[in-house]
């Protein structure tokens, strides 16, 4: 034989996968030959029916072989090599079915094509009897509209029968007989409906027997307790019977509905959608997760299914299976199928195809058997046993990426390694070298599992995504059989629906089972069953789906149905069986045959099957790992030339099967059987199978466990302590971290005493499982063998997967995958062995010291590190016999005495080493937020052992959990030491100020530094920066005021713990105080805002603060009195000078004392009576003074009374003479402002808090660059603060911001220009608060207008506000000449340089610069020219409000003459004001005519000249209003010269008539008050210059206007 295959495969070209198989059925000594013309092909998948078969390609080409009597050459109708079908060419077919003589085929859009004999409309064509080639048909969902077309993922095909799966895990049928399922009897059904008895329930596997059906069906979630009905919800029998016998009552609750069960509860909404998908984090091991997920994703679980699709879903839905079982266990590959799974993942191919090769008897139905059960498996708990939920969850502890192999379930390697290993995994590309590492691994899985199920990916495993990437290179890693079978592209599309993970939630009652992982299933069956078929315990037929109750709690994974017997394959790796036995089919003797039984395979564990007319086939391990291939069913012999017909005893192992290489896929039909094989080239699939194989094992005997330890533990009442249950029952969810803090609880001591009883029953099945072997075991030791049992298996991981890696070559990807994997798996079973070994030491610790203080300490996730009970570690200066022991945890230092003991955490602990070279002591010194302590070890040694142990404890705890390690490269390194610098959580216990407070931020060596929060236990909350343990820099606090119930808010800056500088505080009252602070006082300027906020206007107060009271010059504006003191406070009460108005017009200026006006003063009342003299009280008159009324009568004397309601006066009354000059005012008026606060000396605070922000003690007293450099600090930090809040700094602010980052530079002599630089950044200084100088004009702007606005505004302030001004640009002058000190002082000169290149000259004068009118050549420096730009504008509507005010009546008058003049035309008016006829226009433009001035023209004469002198009330600053009326004049000369034609020269008698004319023209309402503006602060330089003159000259007009006398 070997040389014939020799030949033969050369033949073929030395192919190593997917080699087909067959013999003649019915005998157990066959030949096994390779079926010839598949000239290369490697064969995914096929399918046999009685007399013939079919092939599914890597292509996705279906081929054909047998007895085809459908098709019509005679050549072709026996076929005995294979035939292609043409007719599905390009379909790219996924998986194929035989009934037994009819074909159906699944393309990867999952449409359905169907043919061969249709005489029962098998084939879902009406009226054909055969259907010769390849056929679509239609299925559609008529519940839906418009119609949807249903996606099919696994076909099952009986005698006359047609079952299809859905991608909604649906059944479809179609054919006839009550195998259908469907509530019809007209047959044939040949369009395909629903079986809606499964509707809503979550399908995972179908198969056919010849005349009955079976269904692998998810459970449905445990449902709370619901009443049980009475009677059966279809047959109506009584579901309980009761049986009167003579002694005794049977009572049986064993009813079994002929219809079918009773779906009370498997609603739709039963199906959640699972969140299992947690495996993936390692937690879907847990039982718990299983419970959760209610409707397994059905899809994902379908993941599988959809495998199912094609072959490809074969493959993965092996691997799922393997997986789901594994998955609990990490590992557990509880059947071949996992095997095959497991390899798949490796090849390219799925295993599970070739599994259901191996398996089924029908192809097709194989692997969607098998599909299922990997799906099943897949859901999160397995059936594996708690064990595996332990080791699950310690995956997840250990490591997602173990937990992520697990869970696949499908451990399909090749996905494990893509997924540990790496780079093309799908988490894409994580890290081109090592594997990622834990974390990294978790959430690249996450995704991965993600990006499938939204994109219905198809990838064969779970895991497995990367698969299509990896086709080409890989794909000789395909798994054994089924490698060669599936494709992975074929993988890739069946998988394409939406992925869903399938929970299968345990249904056993009570809450142990609940705790515990499991795979839950159940087997539906329906059609005739007069062969017992059904496993129902009866001959009848069953109409609808009906549960196989005994199969409950199997763990069923996948189904065979042959002729008239069926099989169930457990994850457990056995075989139940049930139906005909006429052969010896069930591979058992027992009866009866109608319920479900163990089938008795030698090997260890089946992980294929496959049922065939009237025999079975099993795919079991041998113990060289190479699959047996057993028989069972009907013998022939051919002894003496007679034949003899017998049965097989039990199953048969077909030894010349074992010869021909490692089967991957058995399928069992009518007269043939047939196998697919693969060649073990270098060891690869031997290797594989051995992994798939030990992997079943492993997940048998943690079923075991779970079985025979975990669940009758879990059921005793007696458990010890609710803390102990916890822990036991966390196994589930976290399994290395759980099963570690549970030992160190002492759990296991606690579990030994009432398991006891149950258990040592079983010492010797105990040993068994634990693989102890020596005598007397403690009960401890093997319950804690058995629970760290899952880590063991890590290195068999590793193992297996170095084995595969040699398989490859040394330089290749796959090499390397597979190495970095292995190590991974090492590394991990490392560092799980450190854990419980840590555990262990400390589960010592605590038995060594038992007692009060250590029971204290004891917690779970704590462990041990070291302690000094060897006296290696002693306290510096400690008392001679005071004791200290100091025991180092992964959480804290504890430092225990005599009766008391400290808990210093870790995460706020210093240490650094002393040396005795400074001075110090030799060693360990410890800081924590309120001790420091010095350690003084014993040697040298211990010294290192310490400082290298506090260390790494203290890095530990700062970087979190170290349950997860980073395999490969780049392992967590220890740092040398633990940062200084670190963010952390500390409750302070000791410290006077912090006592019981919380801090969480930034520290600093035992500090806090940097951002944090800290709330003391009364309510207080500081949030913001410190610094060496003190609130420093921007902060925010809050103080409760428990009497009001409000807070007391505070935000601004601090130092050294107390608020200083600019901050706001608004007071649980309501107040609010915005302004400076020092030592938590207020002190320096401020503005505090109080009365109800609710008004519009509270109270105000803005001024000068000292030691938290109102001290110095301030301005109170009381509302409700309707009155405002602008003057000096002392001790919060107005002391000294002060002027006070109140809004009915009173003003008073003079003394005060303890707040009221007391000493000289001076009041004037609207209507200009003046009271000159002393006062007592507030408007209170007493003792000397004066009192002149308005028409200048005064009367001198003594006054007392309270003005306003009558006063007493003794006193001579005065009528001064009539003929004095009309123009003296009352000497009172001129006086004003004498008595007030002099202007130098208000808002000194503002100036003095610039002052000392540039860095100067007082005004003008420091370094310079000093200053410059506190500008450059103030600007740099207030953007930082302000990044947070973008909408404060607009774009424009912030190129501001940029600019000031330039300081003017200056070098040589001062020319204009350098004077132009300095304007520019004033300018741009000013227009922004973070610069000292803006901040200071924005200061000086509030206080301006909350001085003079409102009451403030009031005519007699007028002189007062004009002085204050004048002050501000001399204070301001100071401060830039003390930045810029080549700026000349007030008054001096800067001489022009070649103006005449700049082409800079006015139209009336020579002179260059229009802006320059001084007498001698040169710009003259003057705060006025260089500030009141900056400053005016922003002050001008108060300031000219006084102005308007003060001038009220004068310009009234000149208001009504204006309008009346205004009313003549242009001629009239021009001769009326005496203009020389000959500067009349002649013509004038008008809307650009030219016209003809006539003696009723209007407004026309002299408009440009009118238009721009009507500019001056647009203009803000006295230079700019000048400039306003220099361009009038130039205008109206321009104008005389186009009608005179020739030059002149003005005389002031010939221009001053045509000015009034175009002053009267321009309207000005508010000319008095620009006219004064513009004489108070124009530059005094320009009184004489030709500004000066012109200037002159309006205000002439002015008052000439206003003394016209008109007739």
């Amino acid at each position: 034989m070997d040389s014939q295959e020799r030949s033969s495969e050369e033949a073929e070209g030395a192919k190593e996968r997917g080699l087909v198989y067959v013999w003649k059925a019915g005998s157990c000594s066959v030949t096994p030959e390779r079926l010839p013309g598949l000239s290369g092909k490697t064969v995914l998948q096929a399918a046999l029916g009685i007399h013939h078969g079919l092939l599914l390609t890597e292509g996705g080409e279906v081929y054909s072989f047998g007895k085809l009597p459908w098709r019509s050459g005679p050549e072709e109708s026996c076929a005995n090599s294979p035939i292609l079908e043409n007719t599905l060419l390009g379909h790219h077919i996924i998986t194929v079915a035989a009934g037994s003589f009819h074909n159906g085929a699944v393309t990867e859009s999952g449409v359905v094509y169907m043919w061969g004999n249709n005489s029962a409309g098998q084939c879902a064509v009406a009226n054909q009897p055969c259907v010769p080639v390849p056929q679509p048909i239609s299925i559609s969902d008529s519940e839906t509209s418009p119609l949807l077309s249903v996606r099919i993922l696994q076909l099952a095909c009986g005698e006359e029968h047609t079952l299809a799966l859905s991608l909604s895990r649906e059944i479809w049928a179609w054919g006839s007989g009550c195998q259908l399922g469907l509530i019809t009897t007209t047959f044939p059904v040949t369009k395909p409906q629903k079986v809606e008895h499964l509707a809503g329930r979550v399908v995972l596997q179908i198969a056919c027997g010849a005349y009955h059906s079976l269904a692998l069906v998810q459970c449905l979630p445990v449902q709370e307790m619901k009443p049980i009905p009475e009677r059966c919800n279809h047959c109506s029998q009584l579901l309980i019977t009761m049986t009167d016998k003579e002694d005794h009552v049977i009572i049986s609750d064993s009813h079994c509905c002929p219809l079918g069960v009773a779906l009370s509860d498997n609603r739709p909404e039963s199906h959640a959608f699972c969140p299992s998908l947690e495996t993936l984090e390692g937690k879907s091991v847990s039982g718990s997760q299983s419970e959760d997920c209610q409707k397994p994703l059905v899809e994902e679980h379908t993941v599988v299914a959809l495998e199912a699709d094609g072959a490809s879903v074969f493959s993965s839905n092996s691997g799922q299976e393997d997986s789901v079982i594994s998955s609990p266990g990490n590992i557990l590959f509880p059947d071949k199928k996992g095997v095959k799974e497991y390899l798949i993942g490796l090849s390219d191919r799925s295993l599970s195809e070739s599994l259901e090769k191996n398996i089924c008897p029908e192809p097709e139905q194989p692997s969607q058997e098998e599909q299922l059960s990997a799906c099943i498996p897949g859901p999160p708990g397995t059936s594996t046993s708690a064990l595996n939920s332990l080791v699950a969850s310690c995956a997840s502890a250990v490591g997602v990426r173990v937990a992520a192999t697990y869970e696949a379930g499908a451990l399909s390697l090749k996905k494990v390694m893509n997924f540990y290993g790496t780079p093309s995994s799908e988490s894409g590309s994580q890290s081109g070298g090592g594997s990622p590492g834990p974390e990294a691994l978790k959430d690249s899985r996450e995704e991965q599992v993600r990006q499938e199920s939204m994109q219905g990916k198809k990838s064969s495993s779970l895991v497995d995504i990367r698969e299509e990437e990896s086709e080409g290179g890989s794909r000789r890693l395909s798994l054994p059989g089924l490698l060669s079978q599936v494709s992975p592209r074929l993988l890739r599309k069946v998988g394409r629906a939406k992925m869903r993970t399938v929970a299968l939630t345990p249904t056993y009652s009570g809450e142990a089972d609940a705790l515990l992982p499991s795979l839950r299933t159940e087997v539906w069956s329906w059609g005739k069953g007069k062969e017992g078929q059904l496993g129902h315990g009866d001959v009848l037929p069953r109409l609808q789906p009906l549960c196989v109750k005994s199969l409950d709690g199997k763990e069923v994974i996948h189904l065979s149905a042959g002729g008239h017997h069926s099989l169930a394959l457990t994850a457990k790796s056995q075989v139940y069986s049930w139906g005909s036995n006429t052969s010896g089919q069930l591979g058992h003797l027992n009866s009866p045959t109608t319920v479900p039984r163990l089938a008795k395979v030698c090997g260890n564990g089946v992980w294929a099957t496959s049922a065939g007319l009237d025999y079975s086939l099993f795919l079991a391990d041998e113990e060289d790992f190479q699959p047996g291939l057993y028989y069972s069913g009907q013998e022939t012999t051919t002894e003496n030339s007679l034949y003899e017909n017998s049965c097989t005893k039990s199953p048969a192992l077909l030894l010349s099967c074992s010869k021909i290489g490692y089967i991957s896929s058995v399928i069992a039909g009518g007269d043939n059987c047939l196998v697919l094989v693969d060649k073990n080239v270098m060891g690869y699939i031997a290797s594989l199978h051995e992994l798939a194989s030990t992997e079943r094992r492993f997940y048998f005997k943690l079923s075991e466990i779970k079985s025979q330890v975990l669940r009758p533990l879990l059921g005793l009442d007696n458990l010890g302590n609710a803390n102990t249950i916890q822990l036991l029952q966390e196994m589930a969810s976290r399994y290395c971290t759980s099963v570690t803090n549970f030992l160190v609880m002492g759990g296991f001591a606690l579990l030994a005493k009432p398991a006891i009883d149950f258990l040592s029953k079983n010492q010797e099945l105990l040993q068994k499982l634990s693989e102890k072997n020596e005598e007397n075991l403690q009960l401890v030791e093997v319950l804690n063998a058995l629970f760290f049992m899952p880590f063991g298996r890590l290195h068999s991981y590793a193992r297996a997967l170095l084995k595969l890696a040699t398989c490859f070559e040394v330089a290749s990807a796959e090499y390397q995958k597979l190495q970095d994997s292995s190590s991974c798996y090492e590394s991990l079973a490392v560092h799980l062995n450190r854990k419980r070994k840590e555990a262990e030491y400390t589960l010592g610790f605590w038995k060594t010291f038992p007692g009060k203080m250590t029971d204290s300490l004891r917690k779970p996730e704590r462990r041990l590190i070291c302690e000094s009970s060897n006296r290696g570690l002693s306290l510096q200066h400690a008392g001679r016999f005071s004791v200290n022991w100091f025991i180092l945890f992964n959480d804290a230092l504890v430092h225990a005495q005599f009766s008391t003991h400290h808990i210093f955490p870790l995460s706020t602990l210093w240490v650094e080493a002393l040396s005795e070279e400074a001075g110090n002591v030799n060693g360990l010194k410890i800081t924590t937020p309120e001790e420091q302590l010095v350690l003084v070890p014993s040697t040298p040694q211990e010294k290192t052992k310490w400082l290298r142990a506090i260390s790494q404890a203290v890095d530990q705890a700062l970087r979190g959990t170290s349950d997860l390690i980073l395999c490969g490269a780049g392992g967590n390194v220890p740092r040398q030491e633990p940062p200084v610098s670190r963010s952390a959580k500390y409750t302070f216990y000791k410290d006077p100020r912090f006592k019981d407070a919380v801090y969480d931020g930034r520290w600093l060596s035992g500090k806090p530094h940097g951002r944090g929060i800290l709330k003391w236990a009364d309510g207080r909350m500081y949030s913001g920066t410190f610094r060496t343990g003190l609130e420093d820099g921007y902060g925010e606090y809050q103080v409760p005021n428990k009497a009001l119930n409000k807070v007391d808010h505070y935000v601004g800056y601090w130092k050294e713990g107390k608020m200083c500088g600019h901050g706001v505080f608004s007071y649980a009252t309501g107040e609010v105080y915005e302004g400076c602070f020092q030592d938590n006082m207020r002190h320096g300027h401020g503005l505090l805002r109080s009365g109800k906020l609710t008004s519009s206007s509270p109270s105000m107060f803005i001024g000068q603060w000292t030691m938290d009271k109102k001290s110095g010059y301030g301005v109170f504006d009381d509302i409700t009195r309707g009155e405002k003191y602008m003057g000096m406070w002392q001790d919060d009460v107005c002391q000294g000078n002060g002027v006070v108005v109140t809004q009915f017009g009173l003003y008073y200026e003079g003394a005060f004392s303890m707040n009221k006006m007391m000493g000289t003063g001076i009041l004037l009342s609207e209507d200009d009576t003046i009271y000159e003299g002393e006062f007592s009280d507030n408007w209170t008159l007493s003792g000397k003074g004066t009192l002149t009324l308005p028409n200048g009568d005064y009367i001198e004397g003594l006054f007392s009374g309270e003005w306003g309601s009558g006063i007493k006066i003794t006193g001579t009354y005065f009528k001064p003479s009539l003929y004095e000059n009309e123009k003296d005012k009352p000497k009172a008026l001129r006086k004003l402002g004498i008595l007030a606060v002099p202007p130098d000396e208000k808002w000194k605070a503002v100036f003095e808090e610039c002052w000392n922000q540039l860095g100067c003690e007082s005004p003008g007293q420091g370094d310079r660059w000093k200053a410059w450099d506190n500008i450059a600090v103030a600007l740099t930090t207030n953007r930082r603060q302000h990044k947070d809040s973008p909408e404060i700094l607009s774009r424009s602010h912030t190129q501001t911001l940029e600019s000031l980052e330039f300081i003017p530079q200056h070098i040589g002599a001062f020319t204009l220009e350098k004077y132009e630089n300095i304007k520019k950044y004033l300018i741009k200084a000013c227009d922004t608060p973070l610069h000292p100088l803006g901040k200071l004009v924005e200061t000086l702007v509030a206080v301006y207008r909350m001085t003079y606005v409102g009451v403030g505004a009031n005519r007699r302030l007028l002189q007062e506000a004009v002085r204050e001004i004048k002050s501000y640009l001399k204070r301001i002058f100071q401060l830039v000449r003390f930045l810029f000190p080549d700026l000349p002082e007030e008054g001096s000169t800067i001489p022009f340089v070649a103006t005449e290149t700049r082409g800079r000259r006015s139209f009336c004068s020579g002179k260059s610069d229009s802006r320059s009118e001084s007498p001698e050549p040169g710009y003259v420096v003057t705060s006025f020219g260089l500030l009141l730009p900056v400053l005016l504008p922003r002050l001008y509507p108060p300031l000219f409000m006084l102005y308007a005010l003060d001038n009220e009546r004068e310009e009234d008058i000149y208001w009504e003459c204006v309008l009346r003049l205004n009313k003549q035309s242009d001629m009239a008016l021009l001769s009326f004001l005496g203009v020389q006829a000959k500067f009349w226009p002649g013509t004038v433009s008008i809307l650009g005519e030219s016209k003809k001035v006539s003696s009723n023209t209007k407004d026309a004469c002299f408009a440009s000249a009118v238009e721009c002198l009507q500019q001056i009330s647009t203009t803000f600053t006295p230079a700019d209003k000048l400039k306003v009326i220099q361009q009038t004049f130039e205008e109206i000369s321009q104008n005389v010269l186009e009608t005179l034609q020739e030059d002149f020269l003005w005389s002031m008698d010939d221009l001053f008539p045509v000015f009034l004319y175009v002053v009267l023209r321009a309207r000005i309402r508010n000319l008095g008050s620009e006219v004064h503006l513009i004489e108070d602060l124009m530059d005094p330089y320009l009184q004489h210059g030709e500004q000066g003159i012109m200037f002159t000259t309006l205000k002439a007009c002015y008052y000439q206007i206003q003394h016209e006398k008109l007739t």
